[in-house]
C-alpha cells in the first residue's frame, strides 16, 4: 500500500452515529439564538444549530420545533414591567413567532424545508397550527416549527412542547439548554454536583429537580414521553443526544 493510499484512509472521517429515533421534538429557548448578544439574533449562532437540524433531518429524522421568545422579550422586558400578565404573555408568544420565522429562513438557506404553523392566527405571515397538516408535514420530511405557544396566556413554551410533542406522536422531547444535563445541584455554583445520565419522573420530582414547568413535566409523564435534556452549546451535540446515551440526561417513566 503507498503513503498516498494511507493518508487517504486516515483522513476519512468515521461514519456518524446512527439515530435512534423516528420522530421528536426540539424545544429551544430563545434565549439560545442570542450567543453573547444581550438579546436579539446572533447569525452566527442561529446559523450554527441549523447546521446540526439539517444534519440529523438528512438523516431521515422527523423533526417538530418549539422555540421561545425569551431573547427579543428580553429587549422589551424594562417597558413590560408591571404590565398585566396577559398582555405580556401575548407579546411573548408574538416573540416565539419572529424566532419561528428567522429560524425557517435559515433552514431555508440550508435546503431544509420547514413549515411553521402558529397557535395564534396571523394568516397574512404564517399558517395556523392543523394538526393533520402538521402531520403530513412531518410524514413528508419537512421540519414543522410550532410558533406562539399554546396560544393561551399563563402557560409556557415548555408546556407548549409537551403539548405539541404529545399531539405530534413524538418518541422523544429534547429540551436544549445551556447545561449539559439534569444535575443533582446546581453545577455552576456547586462544584460536587452530578449529572444525572438517566433519572426517572418520580425521582426528578422527589429530588425537586426543575427539568420543566410543572405543567409540562406532568404532560410529559402522564403521556409516558421522556424528555432528554442537553446542551445546545456543544458542537455535535443535537446527533450525540439523539444517538447516544451518553449525551444529557433521559428523564423517563
Amino acid at each position: 500500500m503507498s503513503s498516498n493510499d494511507s493518508l487517504a484512509r486516515a483522513s476519512v472521517a468515521p461514519p456518524a452515529p446512527a439515530l435512534a429515533y423516528r420522530r421528536v421534538l426540539l424545544k429551544l429557548s430563545g434565549e439560545a439564538l442570542m450567543g453573547e448578544e444581550a438579546y436579539g439574533i446572533d447569525r452566527l449562532t442561529i446559523e450554527r444549530m441549523v447546521g446540526e437540524i439539517a444534519d440529523v433531518v438528512a438523516s431521515g429524522l422527523e423533526l417538530a420545533i418549539v422555540i421561545g421568545g425569551g431573547n427579543i422579550f428580553r429587549g422589551v422586558a424594562g417597558g413590560a414591567a408591571g404590565m398585566d400578565r396577559a398582555t405580556a404573555d401575548y407579546m411573548g408568544m408574538l416573540a416565539t413567532v419572529m424566532n419561528s420565522l428567522a429560524l425557517q429562513d435559515a433552514l431555508r438557506q440550508r435546503d431544509v424545508v420547514a413549515r411553521v404553523q402558529s397557535a395564534l392566527k396571523i394568516e397574512q405571515v404564517v399558517e395556523p397550527y392543523i394538526r393533520p397538516k402538521a402531520l403530513r408535514y412531518l410524514e413528508e420530511g419537512k421540519v414543522v416549527i410550532f410558533a406562539a405557544g399554546t396560544g393561551n396566556p399563563f402557560f409556557t413554551t415548555d408546556t407548549a412542547a409537551a403539548l405539541r410533542g404529545a399531539e405530534m406522536g413524538v418518541e422523544l422531547v429534547l429540551k436544549a439548554t445551556k447545561v449539559d444535563g439534569v444535575y443533582s445541584a446546581d453545577p455552576m455554583t456547586d462544584p460536587d454536583a452530578k449529572r444525572f445520565r438517566r433519572i426517572s419522573f418520580d425521582e426528578a420530582i422527589a429530588r425537586h429537580l426543575k427539568v420543566m414547568d410543572a405543567t409540562a413535566f406532568a404532560l410529559c409523564r402522564d403521556q409516558k414521553l421522556p424528555i432528554k435534556v442537553f446542551s445546545i452549546l456543544e458542537e455535535g451535540a443535537l446527533r450525540r443526544a439523539l444517538s447516544s446515551d451518553d449525551e444529557g440526561t433521559l428523564v423517563h417513566v
